[in-house]
């Protein structure tokens, strides 16, 4: 009953926001465009078809705005006039009882919230769908050091229960969906969903993100661009994190900024320092560094840093995926587009019997038309996701790796170009991509790599005698089985060749006794 009265809702919110027409476009069948026109009655919404879809997301509640949320970073299957709206959904909902996180955080904890904190707010200074946050600060020690401020995370009561339900409903959509839908198996809905299960049971462990800004704060030690926050892992479970508390000035508050003395034009380029040095030197890269998640320090001794938060969501790169972007990158800003189609190929995500020719034109024809505008107007984030949209045609399927990472691109853009719009994007990057390129070949690369696998050979290079004796008995072995097979099987067919022989001999001599008795007989 209760599923029943949420597929109910979701009908009675599609009708309020005339989605009849973004439904209708695509329907198969005639029995549903005339049960979706009469749900549709009546709504008289002139909003753009975007706009429309993002406001009922997010009148269907939180789940359903991550949702929206996810589904905006997947530009090789949405329109962009739709990715766009739904980028904007804002991931702001209502915080929970104070006395009911109070309850939570000493439960998880396992001792009264007076053991662990000096002091606590219980008015929460940010919820989100997931969780919300609380600032307290530390008991200090016995020789008057500590009582650090810090920042309590903790998840929202009973989300599990309301996720699964949500997501139940969101399988039966999408299988429908599919079914239903003339664009259906293109949009892949089910996998769409399936990945968005994943993202949300990720978030769901406080501990995974406690991991993830650790691993952060350590890459990003010595660059002297951007601060994260420390976790203390002994307050740190799998609903509740304790992390330093971190004060700052929103960025987009630019303004405030401007009066506190910050370098605008430069914070915009250390954005963009900050982002391709995780994606390419550490493959391992803040994924949702929207204005909500970014403050600048104006102390002193860090001003004009970036300060990180929320690390629920973070994308990683094999060295492929690096060189993979980094050559393309470079190629395209030489219009080389036959090494972009060359590329594309190599990755093997492009099937074998793709001409470099067609490849090569479809490349052309997306990304010439870049070059008509000033350097300065290019969008990366927009060149890496026509280069998606072309290769659709060609079959690819798009890694999701690179998804977030052209998702997260376009955060940075639009975030550096806020600050300063004349932010000069590839030649902020082109030097950083051109540097990390020349450390991946040449003898210094080969050094490199050699250095770092250097502990591994002499590991393995005092055994390899033994190695090699143990595969060639193990060659042996399976020579010797195989050879076995064959004689068995050759046997088993002797074997049946003689039967039949022995059939077929007692049989003649069957009918020539036969024969010959009739002989006598008759005679």
């Amino acid at each position: 009953m209760r599923r029943l009265l949420r597929l109910l809702r979701i009908a009675y919110t599609i009708r309020r926001y005339g989605l009849d027409h973004l439904l209708l476009s695509g329907f198969r069948h005639r029995w549903l465009v005339a049960l979706t026109r009469v749900l549709a009655w009546g709504s008289r919404l002139e909003a753009p078809r975007g706009e429309r879809l993002r406001l009922a997301l997010e009148s269907l509640g939180p789940i359903f705005v991550k949702f929206g949320q996810m589904l905006s970073t997947r530009r090789d299957l949405l329109p962009l006039d739709i990715a766009d709206d739904l980028a904007r959904l804002q991931d702001r909902v209502p915080p929970f009882d104070s006395e009911t996180a109070v309850a939570l955080i000493e439960k998880a904890l396992g001792r009264p919230l007076e053991q662990v904190f000096a002091r606590f707010e219980r008015t929460p200074v940010a919820s989100a769908s997931i969780a919300q946050v609380h600032f307290a600060t530390l008991p200090a020690g016995p020789d008057g050091q500590g009582g650090h401020d810090v920042a309590v995370k903790v998840l929202r009561p009973g989300m599990r229960a309301i996720i699964e339900q949500d997501l139940d409903l969101m399988r039966i959509l999408a299988a429908w969906v599919e079914r239903a839908w003339a664009d259906g198996k293109r949009l892949k809905p089910r996998e769409v969903v399936a990945e968005f299960d994943k993202y949300l049971h990720d978030e769901l462990d406080l501990v995974r993100e406690a991991a993830n800004a650790a691993q952060l704060r350590r890459n990003m030690d010595g660059l002297g661009l951007v601060l994260i926050p420390q976790m203390y892992w002994d307050l740190c479970t799998q609903s509740v994190i304790v992390m330093e508390r971190m004060e700052g000035v929103p960025i987009s508050r630019v303004a405030r900024l401007r009066e506190a003395g910050v370098d605008i034009p430069r914070l915009a380029r250390s954005g963009v320092e900050i982002f391709f040095t995780q994606v390419f030197r550490d493959g391992f890269f803040h994924a949702d560094m929207h204005p909500g998640n970014i403050m600048v320090s104006v102390d002193p001794a860090t001003f004009g840093w970036y300060i990180a938060l929320d690390f629920g969501i973070v994308g990683t790169l094999s060295e492929f995926d690096k060189d993979y972007l980094a050559q393309n990158f470079i190629a395209f800003f030489r219009r080389d587009y036959k090494r972009v189609a060359e590329l594309h190929l190599e990755s093997g995500w492009v099937p074998a019997d793709v001409r470099v020719e067609e490849l090569e034109a479809a490349v052309r024809t997306v990304c010439e038309p870049q070059f008509e505008r000033p350097l300065k107007d290019i969008s990366l984030g927009q060149i890496l996701m026509r280069l998606f949209q072309v290769s659709r045609r060609f079959k690819v399927e798009i890694q999701p790796q690179l998804v977030l990472l052209q998702k997260t691109l376009l955060n940075v853009e639009g975030l550096g170009r806020q600050l300063d719009p004349e932010l000069d994007l590839w030649s902020t990057a082109q030097p950083f991509l051109q540097r990390w390129m020349r450390s991946q070949v040449g003898w210094r690369a080969f050094r490199d790599h050699l250095q770092r696998e250097a502990p591994r050979y002499a590991q393995y290079l005092p055994a390899l005698p033994r190695l090699v004796h143990q595969a060639l008995e193990r060659s042996g072995q399976g020579n010797d089985r195989e050879l076995n097979r064959q004689l068995l099987a050759e046997q088993q067919r002797t074997n049946r060749l003689l039967q039949a022989l022995l059939g077929f001999a007692l049989g003649f001599v069957a009918v020539l006794l036969g024969i010959t008795l009739w002989t006598l007989h008759g005679g």
